[in-house]
């Protein structure tokens, strides 16, 4: 009798997953072939650039900006801090990168002519989200600690 070999189910996800993982790449390619209609050459020399820029410039800047977080709290019980500075500077980072013409002020006349917007105060909005972040983070950074204080027991007692 001949041996059956009993196929191995591929795990797909829910219906709903696999539902958004369709839209997604439907999203995706609609923005690809909108992208590439206009400066299909100017656009693929876009992204090859800003891998390269992330590659060889800002990948070893912010690898040596978490070492230095994490040299500075070097203590091990500590190290658990390092995410309470790694995910508002994540955040802050983000933001700065994306609007960075605005930010630095040097996107004065189109943006106003296309957005009507004055481009004025970019810096200090993202100075203040950044303040915000670090600010929450500081405070859930607290929070933790003091619940940690109440539920480790007193040498006193």
């Amino acid at each position: 009798m001949p041996r059956r070999v009993a196929l191995k189910r591929v795990p797909l996800g829910s219906p709903l997953q696999l539902l958004l993982l369709a839209s997604s790449f439907a999203l995706a390619a609609y923005a690809g072939i909108r992208l590439l209609a206009g400066d299909w050459f100017g656009v693929a020399l876009w992204i090859v650039g800003a891998a390269l820029l992330h590659d060889l410039v800002l990948l070893p800047l912010y690898t040596l900006a978490d070492r230095a977080v994490v040299r500075g709290l070097g203590a091990a019980g500590r190290r658990g801090w390092t995410l309470y500075v790694r995910v508002p500077a994540l955040l802050s980072g983000l933001l700065l990168l994306v609007w960075f013409p605005l930010i630095s002020g040097m996107v004065a006349g189109p943006y106003r002519v296309a957005t009507g917007l004055s481009p004025d105060g970019f810096l200090a909005r993202w100075l203040l989200i950044s303040a915000v972040l670090f600010g929450g983070s500081a405070l859930l950074l607290v929070r933790r600690l003091r619940s940690a204080a109440k539920q480790r027991p007193s040498a006193l007692h």
